[in-house]
Formats: structure tokens, sequence, C-alpha cells
């Protein structure tokens, strides 16, 4: 992963705010409620019969059982509600965007305005029950008796591990392998470090690999360390969890210049350093795109100290990805978010000095095109956020995996079954038009292992 030069002279330095402004601005965005605030908040709660918040949770998690249950004192059993649901929950407690799932389909939002805090309950609920298994308190769920069944899971992200964990519940035995040093997927290196804070990605996993039936080997990249055919020959079953390691270019002139990097890289880079104060960034930064890894990475420039951030997108704020909190919350931390502009070119000698853009509209028939305005902005800090795509090494060769149009995704069912027989797939490198929500893609891994369940019962059935 490359650095940015630490050079002041074109505005890219480390150590721009002390030790103790940068502690205080990535100290946690949303701290916990406290004990007392948790009843009152529950206590909002109607307790909806048919409740519209469990409609818009992908996962399905009773809310309103939990919340009763936390207003009545009984946290553990919340967070077996929560946890038995989505084995991830507090980590979607502090990343989901609530306003537009659970949050925003509140009732409370017709009456006053203002849902009930369901993010915040569940993280009440799920950080006490980890908190007293670290103490060493009886772990919430226990295995089913060993099946003699053997499953593959590649990738260590939020699907592989909701896939992996669920498997184990069931007993069977999962090795899951994958590619980085640390397990965690996009929890552990792709989420702005405000919102996880403390090393809570690596909590939750050890969490959730103590149920007991999971190892995981890191450094194992698919394609490379191991290849599907060698893991379908040596396990019963296959789970395919990658993510997309791949980013979109803008093919635009002078994207090699110094000074452009990759945004999923930049925020990676920043959550693993140790010493924030090391970490380099330009004084006018530019960020080109509209998701929620565009509005991490403004954010976290300004956190670091850059004087200018700009986020440029070229359609409008309503068709931006991110959502409207994502959008206010970068406004508040001083982000200048500007809309339809399309980027041309970056220009400089070897390192970057600005950024050309075309305004954009939309025409009669509603297409997006350029106005002929030109606008140039100045910069010596570009981040690129304009996707990402799925990566076809491990993939190649394997003419019966099919992808969706383009090679974009591995093509699955409703339940996650490629066209491979005992190989499935979910999170983003799975085709199965859904968002890329942390919380989406552990309903997906969850869904798959309740198929590679049946799968193996069908198996054993058959040999019989």
């Amino acid at each position: 992963m490359s650095q940015p030069n630490s050079n002041v002279a074109d505005g890219i330095a480390p150590g721009r705010l002390t030790a103790e402004q940068l502690g205080c601005n990535f100290a946690d965005v949303a701290p916990p409620l406290s004990a007392n605030a948790a009843v009152i908040a529950a206590d909002r709660c109607h307790y909806c019969y048919d409740a519209p918040c469990v409609a818009a949770c992908p996962t399905g998690i009773d809310i309103p059982g939990f919340i009763r249950k936390i207003g009545n004192g009984n946290l553990k059993g919340a967070a077996r509600d929560i946890l038995g649901a989505n084995p991830l929950g507090g980590t979607c407690a502090r990343v989901c965007p609530t306003e537009i799932l659970c949050e925003g389909a509140c009732v409370r939002n017709h009456q006053d305005g203002e849902p009930v805090q369901i993010g915040a309950l569940q993280r009440h609920a799920t950080d006490f029950q980890m908190a007293r298994e670290a103490a060493g308190a009886p772990a919430l769920f226990k295995r089913a008796s060993e099946t003699g069944r053997r499953v593959a899971v590649v990738g260590a992200g939020p699907a592989g591990l909701a896939c992996a964990h669920t498997l184990a519940l069931a007993g069977h035995r999962v090795s899951v392998f994958d590619a980085r040093e640390k397990p965690g997927g996009l929890n552990e290196y792709g989420i702005a470090a405000y919102k996880v804070v403390d090393d809570f990605a690596q909590h939750e996993v050890q969490w959730l690999l103590s149920v007991g039936g999971i190892e995981v080997r890191q450094g194992q990249r698919l394609g490379r360390e191991v290849t599907l055919t060698e893991l379908r020959a040596a396990y019963d079953a296959v789970f395919i969890g990658v993510g997309l390691g791949g980013t979109q270019s803008l093919s635009i002139e002078g994207e090699a210049l110094d000074g452009v990097f990759d945004a999923v890289e930049f925020i990676a880079r920043l959550r693993e350093a140790d010493d924030l104060t090391t970490l380099a960034v330009g004084r006018k930064v530019v960020v080109i795109g509209g998701g929620n890894t565009a509005i991490d990475a403004a954010v976290q420039s300004r956190k670091l100290g850059a004087e200018q951030v700009t986020l440029a997108y070229r359609r409008g704020a309503a068709q931006m990805s991110a959502t409207w909190a994502e959008q206010e919350f970068a406004r508040a931390q001083g982000v200048a978010l500007v809309e339809w502009m399309k980027p041309l070119r970056i220009t400089g000698d070897t390192r970057v000095q600005t950024v050309e853009f075309e305004r954009t509209a939309l025409d009669a028939g509603g297409v997006l095109c350029g106005t002929g305005e030109i606008v140039r902005v100045e910069a010596d800090m570009v981040l690129k956020a304009i996707g990402q795509k799925l990566l076809p090494e491990g993939l190649v060769g394997l003419d019966a995996l099919q992808l969706t149009a383009g090679g974009a995704r591995i093509a699955v069912d409703a339940e996650g079954a490629t066209s491979i027989e005992g190989v499935f797939a979910g999170g983003d490198c799975a085709g199965h038009g859904a968002t890329d929500l942390t919380v989406q893609a552990v309903q997906d891994g969850k869904l798959a292992a309740r198929a590679i369940d049946r799968y193996l019962a069908s198996q054993s059935a058959k040999a019989a």
C-alpha cells in the first residue's frame, strides 16, 4: 500500500495537528448510552406489532423485543435477540445507516419527528454481553453436536464471518481463509476510524470465534496461496465472501501524478495507524465520489488537519449513495460538497496542482451531460472514491462459475448458491442486487450458511 509523500512543499505532510487534537477528532462519534439513558430511550418504543423497523432491518432483528428487554433490565436477553439474528450486531449498531433502515421506518418519526434510538440501544445490549463474556461469563450461544462436515469460507469480512458463525453453531467445522493480516474485512480496514474505536472490530471477531469450531488462516489469497479447486476437493462445501478488492479508475489525464490515491487505501492506512501524527495529508484535498467511502475519506482528511476538503460528485446530492445524514455530517465537519461536477483531468508537472471539472446537468430525457462550463479546483492531494470492483484473481479459468454481466459479480440464487454445486457466495462479491452494507453482507452470509447446512444434510441423505 503506497504512502503519500511527506513533502511540505507540495502540501502533503504528517503532524498537521497535535496528538491531543487528533485524539479528540477521532474519538467515538457516537458515545455509548449510560444505563439510565438506555432505559429512557427504550421507554419511547411503542413495541409495535408487525413493526416496520423489523421489516427495514436486513437481518430481521426483533427490535421491539430486544428494546422491551432493555427496558426491563434484561440486557442478556436483549443481546441474545440481536446477536442471534446478526452475529456482527455490535459493529452494525455503530455503522448501519439507521436513518434509512430501522430508525427511518420508526413510527415515532410521524409523531414527534424523532425515532427511537435503535442503533444506540443495540450497541448498549451487545457491548454489555461482549464485556460479560470477556470477563469470563458463559457464552451466549452453544454449538450443536459435531456433524463431521467441513466447510471452507473464503474471506473474513462480514459475510464470511457471519457464514462461519452460523455454520459452527450448526455443528460443522469451518476453516476461514483470508488474504489480509487481520480478520474483519471492511469492518477492520474500510470504516472511518471515528465510527469504530478502541479496536472494536477485532474484539468482535474474537467474540464470534469464541463459539468454537472455527479456524482462521490469514495471508491466504484465493488464486495465490489457495485455489477453489483445492478447497472443493478438501471440504464438503465452500463459501466465497471475498468482497470487491479492486478500485475503479477515473481514466482521465493526470491520474498517475504524485498526490493521487485510492480513498479505500487511504482509509485502510488510517485504520491501521498506531500514531495518527505520522499520517500525511494534503492542505487542499479533493475527494471524487458520492458514496460512504468518499464521505469517510473527506471527513477523515479534515480530521487529520487538511485546511480545505472538497468532495465533488458528478450528479446531485439526491443521487449520492451516501445517506443524507452522512452528507450533513460531512458538511458539519467542514467538507465542501460540490454537486454536478464531472472530473476531466488532473493537472500538474509531477505533482497534483489542480483538478479540472466540467459542470453537468440532466437533459430533457434525464441523461447526464456536460454543460461545457469548466471549473478548476486547487489541490495537492486527490482521493478517488468512485467504486470498487471484483478482482478476477482466483476465479479465472473456472468455466463453470458464472458471473453477472460484464463479470461484475459472482452470479448467485436467492440462497447464495453459485453455478458450481457445493459452492456458495455472498456479500459485495455476489450479484444479488443488494446495497453494499455491512448488515446486508451479514444477512447474505447467514442465509448462505443455512443453505449450506441443508445442502450438507442432503448429501448425507444421499450417502445413506
